[in-house]
């Protein structure tokens, strides 16, 4: 029976967007398949309702997209692939630009193990580099 995590973006203001939910096969999974599931689920829900939503929600900004309040917009409509994704998301992971916090203590590596129960939450934080000279 899976086993369902609830997500969430912050900010570092400590803002809190809506709960994604994910759902694994074992209570016990590693950051980068907390990672590989997140992306995977957000790019399917993108690429099945392209037409009626147009701006991509998602962990990582794609190759050929801006920037917008809400997400991301595609220079021109298409699907996402979903592995390309995933790449970049593990290098933002390894370059410290995505920290992954659960129960409020940051993942280390990719390897970290989590297990999942009741209670356990994860959060996922984009830090964005500073502008300026």
């Amino acid at each position: 029976m899976p086993v369902a995590l609830e997500v969430y973006d912050e900010s570092t203001t400590g803002d809190r967007g809506e709960p994604i939910v994910l759902e694994f096969l074992t209570e016990e999974i590693t950051i980068r398949e907390l990672i590989r599931e997140r992306v995977y689920q957000e790019v399917q829900d993108f690429n099945l309702k392209m037409a009626q939503q147009p701006v991509f929600r998602g962990l990582v900004q794609p190759t050929d997209a801006e920037q917008t309040l809400n997400g991301y917009k595609l220079k021109t409509a298409r699907a996402i692939d979903w592995q390309r994704q995933f790449d970049m998301a593990i290098q933002a992971f390894e370059q410290s630009r995505i920290l992954v916090l659960v129960n409020d203590r940051q993942a280390e590596t990719l390897e970290e193990r989590v297990t999942i129960a009741p209670g356990t939450t994860v959060s996922f934080l984009k830090l964005v580099p500073l502008v300026g000279g």
